[in-house]
């Protein structure tokens, strides 16, 4: 049968699935193993109930059949939407995922954005959208003319460029996000998009912004690539990531973190001449202090192949 998200779709299975959770709860894992795994015999497309699995099996040490688990929450919902190929890779230790699952991104954050704002800025103490618009106007421009606000989110980021421009544009891979950042009414334009996926079009923009926007890509080439040629003569890219040694990492958080020698290569590669790199704290994680980057990227050089789909870039 195919798999739903949460409930089994099985009232019976759906009855032991919370006897195992309260199992679980009680601290008898093995219990609640035997439990679920018995119950998946009959929903053998359960994503969530794999997925939960695979949660208490990797809690047990038993991290073969953990991954095992996962694998077969991925079978019945290709898209992972619960992230269980991120799970998977992370109990590996040797993680394969270049970027999260767009739908994981797009459900994880349809489900926080009524509280993402409280729970980002008043609990974790987020300061990335003035940290980057502080780094922005160090460099002298204090005027954009038309800016795209990358993952833009409940708009924070918007909120804080806005006096800074005529225009401003915000793409985001969920609704709900754009339903809250729309009531603002600081945007020109909401768009649903998923930008790990962006093909190269005819708009330019004087100023692009990803802030705390990459942690969910991973690999940074190909959007890099695709902002250098976005940008208009003079555009400036600016963005924060996590700080990490790896070149990509990802963190038992399920968010990547990028050292600064592999963003460092990817702006030369994309042409740009002059970067800044300022060290900062975005946030707090579970009461440690998150070390990050605000990246500001100027001086694009070269002629941009603007036939392509934003990965070539052609050196004048």
């Amino acid at each position: 049968m195919a798999g739903s998200l949460f409930s089994s779709g099985d009232l019976t299975v759906d009855r032991r699935a919370s006897f195992a959770e309260t199992l679980a709860h009680l601290g008898d894992l093995a219990g609640a193993v035997e439990t679920l795994a018995g119950a998946l015999d009959l929903v053998p497309g359960w994503v969530a109930g794999w997925f939960r699995l695979g949660e208490w099996l990797e809690a047990l040490g038993e991290t073969d059949a953990a991954c095992a688990a996962w694998e077969r929450a991925i079978l019945a919902d290709p898209c992972d939407a619960l992230g269980a190929g991120l799970k998977r890779d992370l109990a590996r230790k040797v993680p394969m995922a270049e970027a999260m699952p767009a739908a994981f991104v797009e459900l994880l954050f349809d489900q926080y954005a009524p509280r993402f704002e409280r729970s980002l800025v008043e609990k974790l103490g987020y300061r990335g959208p003035e940290i980057l618009r502080d780094s922005l106007l160090l460099t002298g421009r204090t005027r954009f003319e038309h800016v795209l606000d990358l993952g833009c989110g409940t708009g924070l980021m918007g909120g804080a460029i806005r006096p800074f421009c005529d225009q401003l544009s915000g793409y985001d891979i969920s609704e709900g996000m754009l339903v809250e950042a729309d009531r603002k009414g600081i945007y020109d334009l909401l768009e649903k998009q998923d930008i790990a996926r962006l093909e190269l079009g005819a708009e330019r923009y004087d100023l692009i912004l990803a802030a705390d926007v990459f942690i969910y890509l991973g690999a940074l080439e190909r959007i890099m690539s695709w902002c250098a040629g976005s940008l208009a003569d003079h555009g400036v890219l600016a963005f924060t990531v996590e700080l990490g040694a790896a070149p990509v990492e990802l963190r038992d958080t399920r968010r990547f973190a990028h050292s600064q020698a592999y963003v460092e290569a990817l702006l030369a590669e994309a042409g740009f001449g002059r970067v800044t790199m300022t060290p900062c704290t975005l946030r707090e994680d579970r009461g440690e202090a998150i070390a990050a980057l605000a990246v500001v990227a100027t001086d694009l050089v070269g002629v941009r192949d603007r036939e392509g789909d934003g990965e070539t870039l052609i050196r004048a």
